[in-house]
C-alpha cells in the first residue's frame, strides 16, 4: 500500500470518528434540551392558562343553559302571543347555537392549556399557553355578551311581554312606517339647510373670532360672546325663545316666517358657536411659518385666509366637523316642540291614537339607521388620516 492510500485511509477514518462524535453530541443535546424542558416547568412553573381555561368552560356552559332556559321560555311567550311556532322554535335553536359555537372557544383554550403543560419545548410551551390564554378570554367575552343577550329578552317577555307590547309592537311599526318616513323627510330638509347655514356661519364667527391685532379687538369679543351665550344655551330652549318669541315680536319679516324656517335658525345660531370653535381650532392648527410664507408673497390677509390658512384648516376638521353634523340629525327631533310635524310629532300622534309607544320606537330605528353610515364613514376618515400621519405625509 503506497502513501496516499494510507493517507486516504487515515483521513476516512478521522472523518468516521468526527460524524459519530457529532452524533453522540446531538444525542447528548437533545437528552439535556428535554431535561432542561422538563427542569423549567419544575422550577419555573411555566403558565399555562389551564385554571383560566376551566373557568371559562364553567362560565360557557352555564351560560348555555341559561341561553337554553331563555330560549324555551321566550319560544313559550312568544307562540302564546300568535307568532309562528316554526319561526320561533327555528330562531332559539339558532340561538342555542350560537352559544354552543362560542363555547367551543373555552374548549380550544382548556385543550391548548394541557398541550402546553405536557410540551417538552419551552418555546412550543409558551406559544400554546398564549393561545389559551387568549382562547379563554375570547370565550369570557363571548359569555359576558350571551348573558347581556339574555337579560334583555328576559326583559322584553317579562309581565306577560309588557315592554314588547309597549315598545316593540311590530304590526303598529309596520303600519305607522309609511307615514313616519313621510314625515322624516322634513327632519332631513331641516338638516341639509341647517348644515350648510351653520358651515357658513361658523366659519365667519371663527374668522372673527381670529383677527389679529386692536383693531380686530372688539370683533373678538362679539364673536366671544356669542360663542359663550349659545354654547351654554340648551338647543331646546333656544328652539322655543326662537319659535314661539319672534312670532310674538311682530317684527314685519320674523313674523311670517314657518315653523321650518324658525327651526333652522335657532340650530344654526346654536351650532354655529359650536362649529366655530371647531373652526379656530383648525385655523390655529396652521403653523405659523405657512402664514408667514404667503404673506411674504405678497398676498394680503384676505387671501392669505382664503388660499392658505382656511384650505390647510378645513382638511384637519373634517371628522370633527362631521360627528357635529351627527349631532345635528339627532337634534332636528327638538323641532317637535314649535308644533312642526317632522318624523318625532308624527309619531307622537300615532301612539296618542293607539295608547302605545312603537310609533315611537320607529322613529328611533330611522334615526340610529340614518346615524349609523355617517358615523363610520367619520371612522373611516380618522383611520386615514392616521395612516397618513405614520407614512409621514
Amino acid at each position: 500500500m503506497g502513501p496516499l492510500a494510507r493517507i486516504g485511509g487515515f483521513l476516512e477514518t478521522l472523518r468516521t470518528l468526527t460524524d459519530r462524535r457529532d452524533a453522540d453530541m446531538d444525542a447528548t443535546e437533545s437528552t439535556f434540551s428535554r431535561d432542561r424542558a422538563r427542569s423549567w416547568h419544575a422550577m419555573h412553573r411555566l403558565r399555562v392558562y389551564r385554571g383560566r381555561g376551566w373557568l371559562a368552560f364553567a362560565v360557557a356552559v352555564l351560560v348555555f343553559v341559561l341561553v337554553a332556559l331563555t330560549a324555551h321560555h321566550v319560544t313559550l311567550v312568544a307562540v302564546a302571543a300568535g307568532w309562528k311556532p316554526l319561526a320561533v322554535i327555528a330562531g332559539a335553536a339558532l340561538a342555542c347555537g350560537v352559544a354552543f359555537a362560542f363555547g367551543c372557544k373555552a374548549i380550544q383554550g382548556v385543550l391548548l392549556s394541557i398541550r402546553a403543560g405536557r410540551s417538552s419545548d419551552i418555546y412550543a410551551a409558551r406559544t400554546c399557553g398564549a393561545e389559551a390564554s387568549d382562547a379563554s378570554w375570547q370565550s369570557f367575552a363571548y359569555s359576558a355578551a350571551l348573558a347581556g343577550a339574555c337579560a334583555f329578552a328576559w326583559l322584553l317577555v317579562a309581565n306577560d311581554a309588557a315592554v314588547s307590547r309597549t315598545f316593540f309592537d311590530v304590526s303598529l311599526i309596520v303600519r305607522s312606517s309609511k307615514a313616519i318616513l313621510l314625515a322624516f323627510v322634513t327632519n332631513l330638509e331641516i338638516f341639509a339647510v341647517s348644515a350648510v347655514c351653520i358651515l357658513v356661519w361658523a366659519l365667519a364667527i371663527a374668522i372673527a373670532r381670529t383677527l389679529p391685532g386692536r383693531a380686530g379687538r372688539p370683533i373678538r369679543a362679539l364673536a366671544i360672546a356669542y360663542c359663550d351665550l349659545f354654547r351654554g344655551l340648551p338647543v331646546i330652549i333656544n328652539i322655543y325663545l326662537i319659535g314661539f318669541g319672534l312670532p310674538l315680536t311682530d317684527l314685519p319679516v320674523l313674523r311670517d316666517l314657518s315653523s321650518n324656517t324658525y327651526a333652522i335658525l335657532a340650530l344654526t345660531l346654536t351650532y354655529g358657536a359650536y362649529t366655530a370653535e371647531i373652526y379656530r381650532a383648525g385655523i390655529e392648527s396652521v403653523h405659523p411659518s405657512q402664514i408667514s410664507a404667503a404673506r411674504s408673497l405678497g398676498l394680503s390677509y384676505l387671501k392669505t385666509l382664503r388660499f392658505v390658512t382656511v384650505p390647510l384648516a378645513v382638511r384637519g376638521i373634517v371628522p370633527p366637523l362631521l360627528n357635529n353634523m351627527i349631532s345635528l340629525q339627532k337634534d332636528t327631533a327638538l323641532v317637535a316642540i314649535i308644533g312642526t310635524i317632522d318624523a318625532f310629532n308624527q309619531s307622537k300622534i300615532i301612539a296618542s291614537n293607539y295608547f302605545n309607544l312603537s310609533a315611537v320606537t320607529t322613529v328611533a330605528i330611522i334615526f340610529v339607521l340614518a346615524t349609523i353610515p355617517q358615523a363610520r364613514f367619520v371612522d373611516r376618515l380618522i383611520e386615514r388620516d392616521r395612516r397618513r400621519m405614520r407614512a409621514g405625509r
